[in-house]
C-alpha cells in the first residue's frame, strides 16, 4: 500500500491544480438515493427528511473507510423543486409512489413559448419563484419557505459532519446551466424546436440567465473560500453533440459557458462541470478555458481516455466508474477498471477518481467498497 503523505484536502487541491498528489483522490458522487440503499433506509425516508441523508452519509463514510472529498449532499426532491434545480413535475416516494421507488421527473411542456419574453424581462429566478413553480407543484409559498429553511439546517449539519471527518465538500454553490434549465422547463422536444425555429428569443433568454447566474452565485462562491472551498458546481446534461450539432453548441452554449467560467476563475473559483451524455466531440472546446480553471466531470458515456488525451495538463478530469459497473459488475472487474483509470488517466496528475454520474441506488456494497479500497491501496505504475 502506498504511503500517504497528504491530507485529503491537500490531495484534492493538488489534483485540481493539475499536480500529481501522493495518490489519486477518490470522490464518489453520493446523493440521497444511493445513501438510502447503502445505509439500509428507504427512498421515502431520504425524500422526506434530509437529516436521514446526513445520518446515512455518516454511517456509510465511517463503515467504508471514507474518501477524499464529499460530492453530493442532503437535499430532498421538494427542496430541489423549491430552489429550481429540477424545474419539473415530480413523483415523490412515500407520497406519490411506493416508499422505495426513486423520485421521478415528468418531462412535460409546462413553460410556454411566450414565457421566454418574461424571463428576458424579469429574470428566470423571479419567473420561477412567482409563476412556474406553482404550475409544476402543489407547494404553497409557506411550503417553499419551509423547504428552504430545512435545506439550510441540514446543510449546516452536513458540513459539520464533513469537518468532523477532516474532509471538505467539493463545492458549496451549485447551479444548472441556463441551456439545461430551459430544456427542463420547456421539455426536450419543444426546446429543440425553439432552438431552430425561434432562436433569437432563446438566445436572448440565455444571455439574461447567464448574467443573472453570475450575480446570483459568484459572491456566495467567493464567500465559501473561507470554508476552504474554492469551487462551484455547474450542471449540464443536454448540450453535447449527443443531442445537438456544433452550430447549436457554438451559438447557445459555449460562449456563455466560457464567460461564466472565466468570471469565476478571475476570483479564484474553479468550475466543477457535471457533464452527462457523450461529450467526445465537444472536448476540444474546453481547451479554450484558462488552464486549471475547471474540473471536467464525466458520466462514463464520454470516453474518459480521450478526454485525458485532449485535456492533459490543462484541466482536471473527474470520473468515471459507471453506474452499470457499480450495480452489476463483478467486484474484480471494478478493481481492474479503477486501476486502469489510475494508471492511464491519473498517471500525470490532474485526476479525481469517482463514479460516472452518481453512484446508482442499486449499487452493490462490495463494488462501492472495492472502488474506494483500490484507489487507496494501489500504487500508481511509474
Amino acid at each position: 500500500m502506498p504511503k500517504e503523505t497528504m491530507t485529503s484536502k491537500e490531495r484534492v487541491a493538488a489534483a485540481i491544480r493539475l499536480e500529481k498528489p501522493d495518490r489519486v483522490p477518490v470522490a464518489p458522487l453520493l446523493p440521497p438515493e444511493p445513501i438510502a440503499h447503502l445505509a439500509g433506509m428507504t427512498q421515502g425516508q431520504v425524500a422526506a427528511d434530509g437529516m436521514n441523508t446526513v445520518e446515512g452519509f455518516k454511517k456509510i463514510f465511517d463503515e467504508y473507510g471514507g474518501w477524499d472529498v464529499a460530492y453530493g449532499g442532503p437535499i430532498t426532491p421538494d427542496q430541489l423543486q423549491a430552489i429550481g434545480m429540477y424545474p419539473m413535475k415530480m413523483r415523490i416516494p412515500g407520497k406519490d409512489t411506493d416508499d422505495d421507488d426513486i423520485f421521478q421527473l415528468l418531462e412535460e411542456e409546462v413553460m410556454k413559448p411566450e414565457d421566454y419574453e418574461t424571463i428576458c424581462d424579469i429574470g428566470v429566478e423571479k419567473f420561477y419563484k412567482e409563476d412556474l413553480l406553482y404550475r409544476i407543484s402543489d407547494m404553497t409559498p409557506k411550503d417553499v419557505e419551509k423547504a428552504i429553511e430545512n435545506l439550510m439546517l441540514t446543510g449546516v449539519l452536513y458540513l459539520e459532519a464533513l469537518n468532523a471527518r477532516n474532509i471538505n465538500s467539493l463545492f458549496f454553490v451549485y447551479d444548472n446551466h441556463p441551456f439545461f434549465t430551459l430544456s427542463l422547463m420547456r421539455s426536450l422536444i419543444p426546446f429543440t424546436e425553439d432552438l431552430y425555429y425561434n432562436p433569437d428569443i432563446v438566445e436572448k433568454a440565455i444571455q439574461r440567465m447567464a448574467d443573472d447566474l453570475i450575480v446570483k452565485n459568484l459572491q456566495p462562491a467567493i464567500d465559501s473560500k473561507s470554508m476552504g472551498i474554492n469551487a462551484w458546481l455547474f450542471i449540464e446534461e443536454r448540450a453535447s453533440a449527443f443531442h445537438y450539432p456544433p452550430e447549436i453548441f457554438e451559438r447557445f452554449w459555449w460562449p456563455y459557458t466560457k464567460k461564466i467560467v472565466e468570471t469565476f476563475w478571475a476570483e479564484g473559483i474553479v468550475t466543477i462541470f457535471h457533464l452527462d451524455t457523450c461529450w467526445d466531440k465537444n472536448l476540444k472546446y474546453f481547451k479554450e478555458l484558462p488552464r486549471g480553471s475547471a474540473v471536467v466531470g464525466l458520466d462514463s458515456t464520454t470516453d474518459i481516455f480521450l478526454a485525458k488525451e485532449i485535456l492533459k495538463d490543462h484541466l482536471c478530469i473527474y470520473g468515471d466508474v459507471s453506474a452499470t459497473m457499480l450495480a452489476t459488475a463483478k467486484t474484480e472487474d471494478v478493481e481492474v477498471y479503477c486501476k486502469k483509470l489510475i494508471d492511464e488517466v491519473g498517471k500525470d496528475g490532474g485526476f479525481i477518481l469517482g463514479s460516472g454520474c452518481a453512484v446508482p441506488p442499486d449499487c452493490k456494497p462490495e463494488n462501492f467498497r472495492i472502488m474506494l479500497e483500490t484507489v487507496k491501496g494501489y500504487e500508481l505504475n511509474k
